[in-house]
């Protein structure tokens, strides 16, 4: 029976065909229209290990069933429509391998010499290893976004904490400062304390003097003036802080003056300054409104403050900080943070404002201060920064700041 049916559709005998069958780099085939193998190569015998001989006359169910039903749908779609059918992927194992083998094949029809379809080639690519390729490659990319992914969110609260380090800071220097007006409060207020209860024990006594009354009222006009003044300067910096804290939220846009918010952030930086001999010279131009998240403006100062602390005078001798703030055409402000100090170098400027880059990691430093800036100025202020400096010639940092923050639109 295999014999009849294989002289009745032959596979056409082409010296020149037949070579290129032996010698293709590629499974090729030819199926009659009810799928009986009339002819393949070596190559494509690989896919179920039958030898060539095996597969002449068998139909591809008797060959590969694994493959038979999509086979002949292929077929009995070409049969039909006369279109060919490419880029289909094939799977299979050979027989006593556990190793998956994949191919991409190509079906096109044969036609007689009436036109009619007498056949079908088939050539088929095996891809088993660009397969196995892209498996790891997407097992790869999927490790490497496994790990970016982890990255981010260990940066991300490395950045929480570099704030809430910065902060801490902030409280611990307005603490210090608000210990000398309220210490000298309390003691300015003890002694008052004491010459009121002699005052009243003289008065008792009945042997009150002139002198003594306007000795008394002295003292409680001198004591009063001391109570006001460090009072009020006790007073002052617990507002600043107050303000700056309650700024630090991220998600309030808000009308401020920026001159006025600057003054307050930096007035509890202030305690940081004797310290490391450092002065602070703030000039404002008065007026210059902003639609805006003061909180992470407040944070961008803080940040530029410390980092020129800590960076900008290492040996110890001090130098000056200079803040200006300045309309910058119709829609914009500009601050410039500037300090007198050490400078950068070529390489040390290039990675200032990458996240983890730190020239003092002696000193426990993590280098997030001025990454934190970046972002908050590109990022949530929508704004831009420059950095110009030099050894020994001082540090300047240009940020340009829209009126109105990219999270709510002008008024109209």
């Amino acid at each position: 029976m295999r014999s009849s049916v294989v002289q009745e559709v032959q596979f056409p005998k082409q010296p020149a065909l037949q070579l290129i069958y032996d010698t293709a780099p590629i499974g090729l085939a030819y199926l009659s229209p009810d799928c009986r193998y009339l002819q393949i190569n070596q190559r494509l015998t690989e896919i179920c290990g039958i030898s060539v001989e095996g597969h002449l006359g068998r139909t591809v169910r008797d060959c590969v069933p694994a493959l038979a039903d999509a086979v002949e749908a292929i077929v009995r779609s070409i049969m039909e429509t006369g279109d060919p059918v490419t880029g289909i992927e094939v799977n299979g194992q050979r027989t006593g391998q556990n190793e998956d083998r994949c191919w991409i094949t190509y079906w096109h029809p044969q036609r007689g010499p009436n036109g009619n379809i007498v056949g079908v080639n088939v050539a088929a690519e095996e891809i088993t290893e660009r397969k196995r390729s892209e498996r790891e490659i997407r097992g790869a990319r999927d490790a490497a976004e496994a790990a970016l992914h982890h990255l981010q969110e260990t940066q991300a609260s490395l950045i929480e904490a570099e704030k809430l380090a910065a902060l801490g800071r902030l409280v611990a220097g307005v603490a210090h400062e608000i210990n000398s007006p309220v210490g000298t409060s309390l003691t300015v207020a003890s002694v008052l304390e004491r010459k009121c209860a002699a005052f009243a024990a003289e008065v008792a006594r009945g042997g009150l003097k002139r002198s003594s009354l306007n000795e008394f009222i002295e003292v409680v006009e001198d004591a009063s003036a001391l109570l006001v003044a460090n009072l009020n300067r006790a007073a002052e910096m617990v507002q600043s802080f107050k303000q700056v804290t309650v700024d630090r939220s991220y998600l309030d846009q808000r009308h401020f003056d920026a001159g006025e918010f600057t003054v307050e952030v930096l007035a509890g930086l202030r305690p940081a300054l004797p310290k490391n001999n450092v002065t602070l010279h703030v000039d404002c131009q008065p007026g210059l409104t902003m639609d805006s998240y003061p909180g992470p403006y407040g944070q961008a100062l803080t940040n530029l403050f410390l980092n020129s602390v800590m960076h900008a005078f290492p040996d110890g001798k001090g130098g000056n900080i200079n803040v200006g703030l300045r309309a910058s055409g119709m829609d914009h402000i500009e601050v410039m943070f500037a300090d007198d100090g050490c400078g950068m170098s070529l390489d040390v400027r290039r990675q200032a404002f990458n996240p983890f880059f730190t020239t003092r990691r002696d000193g426990g430093r993590i280098g997030l201060g001025l990454h934190i800036v970046h972002n908050i100025v590109t990022n949530r202020l929508g704004g831009e920064l420059h950095l110009d400096s030099a050894p020994g010639e001082g540090t300047k940092i240009s940020i340009v700041l829209p009126r109105v923050a990219p999270g709510r639109p002008p008024a109209g």
